[in-house]
């Protein structure tokens, strides 16, 4: 599966998705950095069928209404360090790739993952 993580998540979750097999870009590796716009965003998810993971509800809103980006991940833990992101994704890595491979929208709390939208 391919993610963006979104800036507002740390880059170490991208080399977590890489080290599970996933391919993943943060923002802070695209040329405008942590300040690529949510516009940018949605045009790579689009383009290059990426799931978006963030914290932002502002995708949440867009994926609802305009169905952009076309997957989403919504990250909703509030916050935590690094590690026990990291630990928490690692946990419920298998559910989440299982959920995003047949919807649209799923949520991870710190508890569990849940399937928010309708099946692909």
């Amino acid at each position: 599966m391919k993610f963006l993580v979104d800036a507002h998540l740390p880059p170490a979750l991208c080399l977590l998705l890489r080290a599970a097999g996933h391919e993943a870009v943060h923002p802070s590796a695209l040329p405008a950095g942590n300040r690529t716009s949510d516009q940018v965003i949605n045009a790579l998810s689009l383009g290059d069928h990426l799931v978006v993971v963030s914290k932002d509800t502002d995708f949440y809103y867009s994926h609802l209404l305009q169905g952009r980006p076309p997957r989403l991940l919504l990250v909703r833990t509030g916050n935590m360090r690094t590690r026990d992101l990291k630990s928490l994704f690692e946990r419920h890595l298998a559910t989440i790739v299982a959920s995003l491979s047949e919807h649209t929208l799923v949520e991870l709390d710190r508890v569990r993952v849940r399937v928010i939208s309708h099946p692909l």
